[in-house]
């Protein structure tokens, strides 16, 4: 530990009123349970109450952590004390005039996801919101986190500053610090490099293909990149969190570190291996847009209850534009690349109904009850805003850069937002971030807002492409159009889809039918498409199915085919000033790009 943070210790304890100590044992891990104790001297009043969060930062969804809290008990010089339940996250103690008190209870730790706990034979990893109470009126004091290892192999990983002349304790400035650090603690690799004069951890847990040496070069042209666009980087260390799992991918962004999950054996395959570095730019780039830059609704946390705001298709969606264009303008992928990548993501956005009937504002508030809750009809209801705030991000960094002349771009945004709102943790408005915006662009956006990100018109991707050299093409479908998504399972094809207003639909076929048959012909695995290109659009069709155990055959009527896949491409002939924007944005010349879809 520094001098800094000797100082920094020193003075959170004279500040503090009272002694919050933590202690998180693991002596079985293999029955995944964390063995929590709290201390807590002197006791702040005759009652006390403590209370579990109910989701955590980041991830906004309700996820109820309380209903893997077991054996609640309360201690005072070994007798235990009465207690009782006022909610189902609040705990409330009366303790009268006990000076010290003494709370134990279990954690139940056994899903493996960057927003929760896990504990088994190989380690212990836990989210602060997942695992720690929270004591009401107290959460600016300094919390001490004491780990107990089941052995001396074990070794620990947070961001949280180490007390050194305390085995295994580290020190949170106050509930938040606690909330957003999380632990690793078990046998996984971990590895210690500087950029710009800075020390960062890279913690690995599980086995994979990965080249470490490569891996950590990469990261650090991230760094460099993004620190360059802030002027700097906000922390004294930074921690990277590793998970390597089956089929796994995920990330979620902390002040001072970041926790990611991602498929064992997803690091040879070139595309895989910029998918996850994407992942790495996207939560790197949280430290600033989120976790310093961050809405009004979102400057306190209340961590009993959903914390509404309209911003996060800013918050993730232009952290998912960047994301794309990080990697690029490190050189960890060409031009060609980048266009693919953009490529896909148009694709999916172009392939969701939902576009058509959620506002982007609207899929930002509701986050909480739709995202993370998806379902057969999401697709035609809903947008994520992490997809739709990309597209948005695209072309608010086009627009700007088109009237300026590429002398000003999103870049610009992100700088005043970091200079006004972000360097003293101010909460924006959703009017400041409009504001701000405007004030790069240099006009009014208006319009711009209330057609496509309080509205849903469709938006115009060539309109703001083309000055850039490029155009978003349609791949022509070869099908005619019937609107249902299958899936093969145990050799049945199962009807995971069904768009809303398309033939089938019309039809009365619903999300979770089984496709049997075409013109009395069974479908096999996977033979879908391939059938209906047999067919013409407004050819009707006999189309046989189970649903719920009910055998049905009806007929259907195909539509024209829709493309199930676009790409954006250079165009013919750009003239100068087009290869002259796609240059500035890009870094690169027009014709790199080209080739792109060609096999």
């Amino acid at each position: 530990m520094t001098k800094a943070t000797v100082s920094s210790f020193d003075s959170l304890v004279k500040k503090s009123s009272i002694q919050i100590n933590y202690q998180v044992a693991m002596p079985q891990p293999a029955t995944h349970l964390f063995e929590v104790t709290l201390h807590i001297s002197p006791v702040p009043s005759p009652t006390l109450d403590l209370k579990l969060p109910v989701w955590t930062p980041g991830s906004y969804l309700v996820r109820e952590y309380a209903q893997h809290l077991q054996d609640f008990t309360v201690v005072v010089a070994n007798q235990s004390l009465p207690w009782r339940k006022i909610s189902k996250n609040h705990w409330q103690v009366e303790t009268g005039d006990i000076s010290q008190v003494t709370v134990k209870y279990n954690i139940f730790a056994n899903e493996l996801s960057v927003r929760t706990n896990h504990l088994d034979s190989s380690h212990g990893y836990f989210n602060g919101a997942a695992l720690f109470l929270r004591v009401m009126g107290e959460e600016q004091q300094p919390i001490q986190v004491t780990i107990i290892p089941p052995n001396d192999q074990w070794q620990i990983a947070t961001a949280l500053p180490k007390i050194t002349d305390q085995n295994h304790t580290f020190l949170a400035a106050d509930f938040d610090t606690l909330v957003d650090s999380p632990f690793e603690i078990g046998t996984h690799q971990l590895h210690h490099f500087q950029v710009m004069g800075k020390p960062h951890e890279l913690a690995i847990w599980g086995e994979g293909n990965f080249q470490v040496e490569q891996m950590i070069a990469d990261i650090s042209k991230i760094i460099q990149v993004e620190a360059k666009m802030f002027a700097g980087l906000p922390y004294d260390r930074y921690l990277f969190l590793l998970h390597l799992f089956s089929q796994a991918y995920g990330g979620l962004e902390h002040k001072n570190s970041c926790s990611l999950i991602y498929q064992r054996f997803g690091f040879r395959d070139r595309s895989k291996y910029e998918r996850f570095m994407q992942l790495v730019a996207h939560e790197f780039f949280h430290l600033w847009n989120v976790k310093r830059i961050r809405p009004q609704e979102l400057s306190v946390f209340d961590y009993d209850q959903e914390n509404y705001t309209p911003c996060l298709w800013f918050c993730e969606g232009t952290t998912s534009y960047y994301d794309l264009l990080i990697p690029l303008r490190a050189g960890i992928y060409d031009t060609q690349s980048f266009l693919q990548h953009w490529s896909k993501e148009i694709t999916r956005f172009l392939t969701t109904p939902g576009r058509k009937v959620q506002p982007l504002t609207e899929s930002s508030f509701d986050a909480w009850i739709k995202l993370y809750r998806p379902h057969a009809h999401s697709p035609n209801s809903q947008i994520s805003y992490y997809l739709k705030g990309e597209m948005i991000s695209l072309l608010l960094d086009l627009l700007i850069r088109s009237v300026h002349q590429n002398q000003r771009s999103l870049d610009d945004v992100m700088l005043q937002m970091w200079q006004q709102f972000g360097k003293h943790e101010v909460g924006y408005t959703s009017q400041q971030l409009k504001e701000i915006i405007e004030s790069v662009a240099g006009k009014d956006l208006t319009d711009f807002y209330q057609q496509y990100i309080e509205g849903t018109q469709e938006l115009p991707f060539n309109e703001y492409l083309q000055p850039f050299g490029l155009q978003l093409v349609a791949d022509k479908e070869e099908a005619p159009f019937l609107g249902i998504k299958v899936s093969s399972d145990n050799g049945r094809e199962l009807i995971k889809f069904v768009e809303m207003g398309s033939p089938a639909q019309l039809a009365g076929i619903d999300a979770g039918d089984e496709l049997l048959a075409i013109d009395g012909l069974r479908i096999g695995s996977g033979q879908l498409s391939s059938r209906l290109q047999d067919y013409q659009p407004q050819d009707t069709i006999q189309l046989t199915f189970f649903h719920h155990d009910q055998l049905y055959s009806v007929p259907v009527t195909l539509e024209q085919p829709r493309p199930q896949q676009y790409q954006v491409l250079p165009i013919e002939n750009p003239s100068i000033t087009q290869k002259q924007n796609f240059a500035s944005w890009l870094g690169t010349s027009l014709e790199r790009g080209r080739g792109q879809g060609e096999e």
